[in-house]
């Protein structure tokens, strides 16, 4: 079943129900109201007849008096004390036989007797009233619902119509490969309009990830296909004369030994940011900056037998994750270190906001126009020196990831042939409960 089908009958039926509910309500309640309108009448009357037959002597014409309280079409019976019939009257025209509501209470007689007199009030008019009511409402019931019908059909116009043209737009963009999108009619804000805009808004989010990840793989295949090249290269330079010439041998060799390990540095480094970007789960902790700082740049020493030193007054704690932290800083230690021949020092201090750690190295620099797209991936500020260093262009790309994950800015500042500095702006977190 559709759902503009479903749509219509659900309203349709609820409504319905409700007016024969209401209409029911209203028919019961009217019946109970009227008869008891009719009792609180009769009961008044044989008051009034109580107090007449009080008042009268035994030469009064006792049915005379009693056929002036007489119900319409009704009766007055009158039980002595062993409920025997003592007299009747009752209306001239014939009795139909209809429902009778009856009322009964003591009375003096003339002779100073108790008696029983009960009054009798036919329902006839009040059945007549119900009857007109009922059919008054059916008819009310019928009419009322067409124009409910008509305001289903409506509704379900009303919330389809964008519905519709969201699964067209969606067929659309199967059948094109395109990125289709719905035309906002209106500037509502309306939950239908709002969902128009979201998936709007998905839609364009969608094609900027489907044009970076073109990019992506287009730069990827383009920074491996210079590595298989060379080693290719030098694979059958090899083949024709490495068996021959032991200067061309150790030559060929060393430069596929290169290659491939520019190439498997730059495979592990799109692995990293392919898990980077699945957003990680964060293990948030307080950890000792000084420790982690001296350590970073003491395995850095080691490695590359370079100087690198921490200065500033370190604060004592920060709030991170330290296996990512500590990746962070590796990657623009490395940088630092690729960039520059003298020392690299890591400079620690904090404000009322975040806490500062810059890494300051005395290298060749960066071009301004440059910065702005450092992290961008397989970005190269120049081909030679990237070439020289072995860089692939994507250390700071992961850098950035890291640091977006964990909350941190990083800002860049650099002199050509003086250095650069990367400034890493840690936010200050609550303390642990």
């Amino acid at each position: 079943m559709k759902l503009k089908t479903k749509i219509h009958l659900l309203t349709t039926l609820l409504m319905l129900v409700i007016l024969v509910s209401t209409n029911s309500g209203i028919y019961f309640l009217y019946e109970k109201l009227a008869y008891n309108t009719e009792y609180k009448q009769l009961q008044h009357r044989a008051d009034e007849l109580s107090r007449a037959l009080s008042q009268l002597d035994a030469q009064t014409n006792i049915q005379q008096v009693i056929r002036a309280y007489l119900p319409t079409d009704g009766a007055v019976r009158v039980y002595d004390e062993h409920d025997t019939l003592k007299m009747k009257v009752q209306a001239e025209l014939d009795m139909p036989d209809v429902a009778y509501i009856t009322f009964k209470m003591p009375a003096i007689w003339t002779d100073g007797t108790v008696v029983q007199i009960e009054l009798e009030q036919s329902m006839e008019e009040i059945t007549s009233t119900m009857s007109l009511l009922k059919v008054i409402l059916m008819v009310v019931t019928v009419l009322a619902a067409i124009p409910i019908f008509l305001a289903s059909l409506a509704l379900g116009r009303l919330i389809l119509q964008p519905l519709e043209r969201l699964n067209k737009t969606m067929k659309r963009s199967t059948d094109t490969g395109k990125y289709e999108k719905m035309e906002l009619t209106d500037k509502g804000k309306d939950e239908l309009t709002e969902i128009s805009r979201t998936f709007n808004s998905m839609m364009e989010k969608l094609e900027q990830h489907y044009q970076k990840q073109q990019q992506f793989v287009s730069n990827a295949s383009h920074e491996l296909k210079t590595p298989i090249t060379v080693i290719e290269s030098y694979a059958k330079l090899l083949l024709r004369r490495g068996f021959e010439n032991e200067e061309v041998t150790k030559e060929s060799l060393q430069a596929i030994a290169n290659e491939s390990g520019r190439m498997h540095e730059m495979v592990l480094q799109l692995l990293e940011l392919a898990k980077n970007k699945e957003q990680l789960e964060i293990q948030w902790a307080h950890i000792e900056l000084a420790p982690l700082l001296e350590k970073a740049t003491a395995q850095m020493q080691q490695a590359y037998h370079r100087p690198f030193s921490v200065h500033g007054s370190v604060p004592a704690r920060i709030y991170s994750d330290e296996k990512m932290l500590k990746q962070l800083l590796f990657i623009l230690l490395d940088n630092a270190r690729k960039y520059s021949e003298g020392e690299v020092r890591v400079h620690a201090s904090e404000n009322d906001q975040y806490v500062l750690i810059t890494i300051q190295d005395y290298g060749v620099g960066i071009p301004e126009a440059h910065i702005p797209h450092l992290f961008e991936r397989f970005y190269r500020v120049g081909e030679d020196r990237n070439r020289k260093t072995g860089g692939t262009g994507l250390g700071l790309a992961i850098a950035k990831e890291l640091a977006d994950q964990l909350g941190i800015t990083i800002e860049v500042e650099s002199t050509v042939d003086k250095g650069s500095s990367f400034t890493l702006f840690v936010p200050r977190k609550e303390e642990l409960q």
